[in-house]
């Protein structure tokens, strides 16, 4: 069983948002490196807004994660690449609801994305 440890510096500034400043992993027998995914179905379908992009990114993710065996608990640290900043809000909001008491080490970085119509992609590690 792997044993997820919180490290928060008091001399760093405060985690905030639903993250931890790191996470240490013991115990663990495999990692798991999750490509960054995008908001778009099997099928090639991309939906319209970034409240549908954000949460079909997170179904694509956590499929890949399941499909390892592992759970959402299992995210040791997520990298979100939104194309636009006022996304932050939207992004925190789905990342937090998706997650739960879940506080991965987590990083948002505002770039552009590969394709004009991805409003946002997410890469992650697992561990189990």
């Amino acid at each position: 069983m792997i044993k997820l440890i919180p490290i928060n510096a008091d001399s760093a500034p405060e985690a905030l948002g639903g993250y931890t400043q790191a996470l240490a992993v013991e115990g663990a027998s495999r990692l798991l490196f999750i490509s960054g995914q995008i908001p778009q179905t099997r099928e090639g379908t991309v939906p319209e807004g970034f409240e549908a992009q954000c949460r079909l990114v997170w179904s694509n993710l956590l499929a890949a994660v399941r499909e390892a065996g592992l759970e959402v608990s299992s995210l040791v640290k997520v990298t979100t690449f939104l194309s636009d900043r006022r996304y932050a809000e939207a992004n925190g909001a789905i990342r937090r609801e998706v997650l739960g008491a879940h506080t991965p080490a987590l990083t948002v970085i505002i770039a552009e994305i590969f394709d004009s119509a991805w409003l946002l992609e997410i890469e992650a590690v697992a561990a189990g």
